[in-house]
């Protein structure tokens, strides 16, 4: 049976359950001292004073570190590595000024975290304040364009939006909008810094440790072999740690200073702006169609807010530019600059907020019709890419619609609004179309034969608790034709073989075909060995002649043409008398200037409504989803319920509030930012299409990590429509928008 594939248990599960698992906050290093993290309490103007004496005076503090007496960073790299997206325009201590409220302007060191804590209370900040651009509308009306979105032109243009918008007999012209929302992972940013002469060692929290290795040693003016990152486990991620943040150097700079390991972790509160945000949006949909549902014009524009220091675009357009055919079709991104923190990649950016607004439209212009909304989409599914002009890698759309409605019952729909009712409350139905591109980067991996029949691959690639330890094992026992337990996957430090970040849905589809291209390198070496020794069964055998199995004790190589010549991969490893080990490189080809690649699914959501309280309940979700070849039936079930989870958090509960006064967060803690606990998580139905794409990658995996929270929320806003009526356009959909 193949191990690819089969629902196989976390090879990491026991580490974690019991504890063995260190986070970066956990690692034991000696004569470590605990920084706190000072930030603004204005939104913009300059810090006059930082008044230190009585936090200084605190027994154990050792450092105050301020815009006074920092060290100095190069000019060129005083704000950061900024190379966008990725990379960040930094906040480093090197100048007074303020960009938003929660802006880092100090770091307090003391030899316990409590010390730390209670001197950085006892700070004296003198500010002098500057007017601040917190209005979202007042801010859009200087809006502009960026300059790229994701390395495309922020606007596109096929045919005549306008004549296309006349030409269909029913039309939608409505404004979406989505708030800002935080990452709220379980692990904090987190940061222990330490320098060996002029050697760092970081252990950071980080979807991307690579990025942190090339940015901190640029900051620096360092040979990034000479920065070493740790991160062999990571408590969620979901984008924010995609980025070095300033905490990362900060920490690097208060250890210099001190000449001692510091270890700097965030509170939850400085979640909220110094690590990025998801920004908030206002979405213009314009959509006609003929009376028979065929699209005749899409228009869709988005205005996304960024911050005073560097643009970043949510590209809520690229979904419409790819996913329905129409003649007719026009995106446009604009920013509107906020003293706010520089906003981030948060779970499917763009394709989470953009498909909020489209698959909304949707289902309006369905109504418009008086046509089945899944009717609707049926009749407008792409059969090539439209924005590219590319055929699909592979497409399984139709098939996860048609799964989709059978398992959820979608064709019993009555399509009147208000008709259902349950238990005294409303019953509506939705639903969406999810999508999300299948990413790859280059990547690279080693794999290590050892003498008692052990194999051991490495990559600097980050487990973010999506199974990447499991998943690459799995990977690699296929290749070699080994047990499970004989494999060992590494990963975790920056110095093994490179990774791309784990970000974009890439990991599996860039690590795995790494993972794979060095169990047979290794396998090839081997080969080379046993031909090469008279000792072997296999002297003066040609690669071609070989070939593995899963023998009764260990991995053997045997000749196709004499299956009796054989020998297991350890003996001839014990008899070379030294590990064998074989790198290799896996990279995208010419297949992506050839094919557009997209992972696919549809989701199906039911909610009930308390009519008198305005309470909305999902009972049940179906989600159904093409995307290619899954690797660990467990893992990735775990991951696509885990998005549509955080699809009804978006849909219905997760909003931060911003203070209009000050640029504070008003709810940036987990007692009011609220996100999903179990009790709002009904039945999670996900079923997964057998796709085969020969194109994506060796492995026909696409990413999975991200597709899931596509469509969610406006499947959500579609049954919630259904169930009351009510158009919300406006995320959260809250009971005060229902009453």
């Amino acid at each position: 049976m193949s191990t690819i594939g089969a629902p196989v248990n976390r090879t990491d599960a026991w580490a974690k359950v019991s504890g063995a698992a260190r986070y970066t906050a956990e690692h034991p290093v000696a004569g470590l001292a605990h920084a706190v993290l000072v930030t603004s309490t204005i939104p913009s103007g300059r810090v006059l004073r930082i008044d230190d004496a009585a936090a200084s005076a605190l027994p154990g503090v050792l450092l105050v570190m301020t815009h006074e007496n920092v060290p100095r960073l190069p000019p060129d790299t005083r704000h950061g590595k900024v190379q966008p997206p990725g990379g960040r325009r930094l906040t480093l201590l090197q100048e007074d000024t303020v960009h938003y409220n929660n802006q880092p302007i100090a770091v307090v060191v003391a030899d316990t975290f409590e010390r730390a804590r209670a001197a950085a209370a006892l700070l004296r900040v003198e500010y002098e304040a500057a007017p601040a651009a917190l209005d979202f509308g007042q801010a859009k009306q200087a809006s502009y364009p960026p300059g790229k979105v994701q390395g495309d032109d922020p606007d596109t243009r096929q045919g005549d939006l306008q004549a296309g918008m006349a030409a269909g007999g029913a039309r939608v012209d409505a404004t979406y909008a989505t708030p800002v929302e935080n990452h709220n992972p379980l692990e904090t940013h987190a940061t222990i810094a330490e320098w060996h002469g002029e050697r760092l060692t970081l252990h950071d929290s980080t979807q991307y440790m690579k990025g942190v290795q090339r940015t901190v040693a640029a900051i620096f003016g360092m040979a990034p072999e000479h920065v070493t990152v740790l991160c062999p486990f990571v408590g969620g991620g979901f984008g924010s740690k995609g980025s070095a943040w300033s905490h990362v150097v900060l920490a690097a700079l208060a250890a210099r200073r001190l000449g001692r390991p510091v270890k700097l972790v965030l509170d939850r509160a400085q979640m909220f702006g110094p690590v990025g945000q998801r920004p908030r949006t206002e979405q213009r949909l314009r959509l006609a169609a003929t009376p028979d549902g065929r699209l005749t014009a899409i228009g869709h524009d988005t205005i996304a807010h960024t911050s005073m220091l560097e643009d970043w675009i949510e590209p809520c357009g690229i979904v419409t530019r790819m996913l329905y055919a129409s003649p007719n079709r026009e995106t446009t991104h604009r920013l509107a600059r906020l003293h706010a923190g520089t906003p981030t990649f948060m779970r499917a950016p763009g394709e989470a907020t953009g498909s909020f607004a489209l698959e909304s439209a949707m289902d309006e212009l369905a109504l418009e019709l008086g046509m089945d909304p899944l009717d609707l989409r049926l009749a407008n599914d792409a059969q090539r890419d439209p924005g590219k002009d590319l055929p699909w890698s592979s497409k399984s759309l139709r098939q996860c619609y048609e799964i989709g409605a059978e398992r959820f019952g979608w064709r019993e729909r009555d399509p009147r609004p208000r008709a259902l009712r349950r238990d005294g409350k409303l019953v509506g139905w939705g639903m969406a179309t999810a999508t999300y591109p299948a990413n790859r980067s280059p990547a690279a991996c080693s794999a290590t034969m050892l003498p008692d029949g052990t194999a051991v691959f490495r990559s600097s690639t980050q487990d973010l608790g999506t199974g990447t330890y499991t998943v690459m094992s799995q990977v690699a026992a296929e290749t070699l034709c080994m047990p499970l337990d004989r494999i060992r996957f590494a990963l975790g430090d920056a110095h093994m073989p490179e990774a791309p970040v784990s970000g974009g849905s890439t990991t599996v589809a860039s690590v795995a075909p790494a993972v794979q291209a060095a169990g047979r390198a290794l396998r090839l070496k081997l080969i080379g060995i046993a031909a090469a020794d008279a000792r072997s069964p296999l002297y003066g055998a040609t690669p071609d002649r070989v070939g593995v199995d899963r023998g009764a004790d260990g991995a053997e190589l045997y000749l196709l043409d004499d299956s009796a010549r054989r020998e297991r991969m350890a003996d001839i490893v014990a008899r070379h008398g030294a590990p064998v080990e074989a790198t290799a490189r896996a990279e995208p080809g010419a297949e992506r200037q050839r094919y557009s690649m997209h992972a696919f699914g549809a989701v199906f959501v039911e909610v009930t409504v308390d009519e008198d309280l305005g309470e909305i309940r999902v009972p049940r979700v179906v989600g159904v989803y093409g995307v290619g070849r899954l690797l660990n039936e467990k893992t990735g079930y775990n991951q696509l319920m885990g998005g549509i989870v955080w699809g009804i958090g978006m849909a219905l509960l997760e909003e931060t509030l911003v203070d209009g006064r000050t640029g504070r967060a008003a709810n940036g803690n987990l007692a009011e930012y609220h996100v999903p606990v179990h009790a709002d998580v009904g039945d999670i139905d996900v079923q997964i299409v057998d796709e085969d794409d020969p194109h994506v990658n060796p492995l026909g995996a696409k990413g999975i990590g991200e597709i899931g929270i596509t469509g969610v929320a406006a499947a959500i806003a579609n049954a919630v429509f259904h169930a009351t009526g009510r158009r919300v356009r406006e995320l959260p959909v809250t009971l005060d928008k229902l009453l």
